[in-house]
């Protein structure tokens, strides 16, 4: 199985910090939770760009889902914490969801998959 790489600091236009766990679940390989996706680094980085374009926040994408345009992203603002955000949802409307952290996330993605048809 090939390791997904992560957005580098040189990919985005913020100072950020993966939470803790993220890497992790990376190396074990825990890449799909279908309905949820782990984002190499091209894909994350096409979807940066949109986000930049569509919204003030500075998100930095990591994990999309495939049945919509959820995708679970890092607040530089709040490190640590996971957002899921409501991808070309107008702006002030795209938060979706807030996770205190990325093992709050990872758990509700277990969920996910677990309820998942």
């Amino acid at each position: 199985m090939k390791a997904i790489e992560l957005l580098r600091a040189e990919d985005v236009d913020v100072q950020m910090v993966y939470p803790d766990g993220l890497e992790r679940v990376l190396q074990q390989g825990l890449v799909d939770l279908t309905p949820w996706h782990m984002m190499d680094r091209e894909a994350a980085k096409q979807r940066l760009r949109g986000l930049r374009e569509r919204y003030r926040v500075k998100y930095v994408p990591f994990a999309r889902r495939q049945d919509n345009d959820d995708i679970a992203c890092i607040d530089p603002e709040r490190p640590g914490h996971v957002v899921i955000v409501h991808d070309f949802a107008g702006e002030g409307y795209e938060r979706r969801r807030d996770f205190d952290s990325f093992w709050d996330w990872f758990r509700a993605a277990v969920e996910d998959m677990i309820i998942f048809e």
